[in-house]
């Protein structure tokens, strides 16, 4: 066997060991329930997004790594802008339908203090979601995470892995605002960003 070919058998068994535990299907299934003490998070009726209010809002975790166009990148390096991050992967249908909307919204408030960043996983060529990323003419960069390592390191409760995509809103001070596990059209993204947009600076 080649020193080529066992990097990437070790890669795809890593990439089916996450599936199998925690990021099985495509889903664009909402939140359940009325709140979540844990997370901060008050779940929107009627399809509306979860929100969290500030002082009682969670640290997101601090994700890095490097994007698909090879440029390493941390959540950090975005604080005291208003993140919306978005989990994706090229298999994903509503992804694929979403994708467009995400890009309508970034090319508005990116010059507002406003970051976009994709997590894409459990694509195992990346390649796949590079091609996806061009032909859906999607600009802003996304973290390549195929098994699931940054994912992972969210806060208990604050998404559901299962929930492709999902978008979260974080805060100037780097805490999660907002969250939505299904696709989005543009004036939803821009529901769950605004009011986020439109706080002070702590």
């Amino acid at each position: 066997m080649s020193g080529t070919t066992r990097p990437r058998l070790r890669l795809a068994a890593a990439v089916a060991a996450a599936a199998a535990l925690v990021l099985t299907g495509c889903s664009s299934s909402g939140s359940s329930g009325s709140g979540d003490a844990q997370t901060g998070f008050i779940v929107g009726k009627g399809g509306a997004p979860d929100t969290a209010a500030a002082g009682h809002r969670k640290d997101a975790p601090d994700i890095s790594g490097t994007t698909l166009e090879g440029t390493k990148v941390a959540l950090s390096d975005y604080r005291g802008k208003v993140v919306v991050l978005n989990i994706w992967g090229s298999w994903c249908n509503p992804c694929r339908a979403e994708a467009p909307n995400l890009q309508s919204v970034w090319d508005t408030y990116k010059d507002q203090g406003v970051q976009f960043l994709g997590i894409n996983t459990r694509d195992i060529d990346p390649a796949n979601a590079v091609r996806f990323e061009q032909e859906k003419g999607v600009t802003f960069p996304s973290l390549y995470d195929p098994d699931g390592t940054q994912i992972l390191k969210f806060p208990k409760g604050s998404l559901n892995p299962q929930s492709i995509p999902t978008t979260l809103v974080i805060d100037r001070d780097g805490k999660l605002a907002a969250r939505a596990m299904r696709a989005l059209e543009a004036e939803d993204i821009e529901a769950m960003l605004k009011p986020v947009l439109a706080e002070q600076k702590s």
